[in-house]
């Protein structure tokens, strides 16, 4: 359960716990399993908090520093977290569903099994950060870095992913079904044994990518680059290719 001296001090309001913070630089804010939905804490210092299983439906974290905070499964349904700093911060089974996290940088968070659905992902940062599991259904995360992230296994099913940075990102297993990749960099992913079905790949960079076992039925590769790709065992029944032709068996 939360510090009531900490949380005291973040309901009194931005300014006194600005001061309190400058303080008490080496105490992690205590946090956790309490309501904090609606609240505005834009740009704060929560960096290193206990946000444990707290209420943050809707809250506005606009530009805040929440870099290391544990969010783990807390509820972030709809909050406001543009440009909020989350590097390395621990949202594993976070409920980010339609929440607006543009331009967030959430680089080495661990996200494995959050849910994302229908967030605004524009432009964020997600480099080496683990997604395992997570969902990122209809989720619109086009121009977002993905470089060396952890996708395996993660339900991206009609995400839009146009123009985002995937190098060496690791697909294994993902659900990409009638995802929109148009324009996306691909270079050395991992898309193994991955479910693409009818997902737009055109103008994509695969090139040297793995899509050993993956499932393109349907999928359409019209202009990608697919130097170097491994294709062996995928299956492209009705898939698009490079020149707009038909595969067929």
């Amino acid at each position: 359960m939360a510090n009531i001296e900490h949380l005291a001090l973040l309901k009194k309001g931005a300014l006194a716990w600005i001061e309190w913070r400058k303080r008490a630089l080496d105490i992690e804010p205590d946090l956790s399993e309490v309501s904090l939905a609606q609240g505005n804490f834009r740009g704060a210092n929560l960096e290193r908090s206990n946000l444990f299983k707290t209420d943050l439906f809707g809250a506005k974290l606009i530009a805040a520093n929440l870099a290391e905070a544990n969010l783990s499964l807390a509820n972030m349904e709809a909050a406001q977290l543009l440009e909020t700093i989350l590097i390395k911060a621990n949202l594993t089974g976070t409920n980010l569903r339609e929440s607006d996290l543009r331009g967030a940088d959430l680089s080495g968070a661990n996200l494995i099994g959050a849910d994302m659905s229908a967030a605004n992902l524009q432009q964020a940062d997600f480099g080496d950060a683990s997604l395992i599991g997570a969902v990122l259904f209809r989720a619109n995360a086009m121009q977002a870095n993905f470089s060396g992230a952890n996708l395996s296994q993660a339900n991206l099913v009609q995400a839009e992913l146009l123009e985002s940075y995937f190098y060496r990102a690791n697909f294994s297993k993902a659900n990409l079904a009638e995802a929109h990749l148009n324009g996306a960099y691909l270079l050395r992913a991992n898309l193994s044994f991955a479910d693409a079905i009818g997902a737009d790949f055109r103008w994509a960079n695969l090139s040297k990518a793995d899509l050993r076992g993956a499932n393109l039925t349907g999928a359409n590769l019209r202009g990608a680059n697919l130097t170097g790709a491994n294709l062996n065992g995928a299956t492209l029944k009705g898939t698009i290719m490079l020149d707009g032709s038909l595969f067929k068996d």
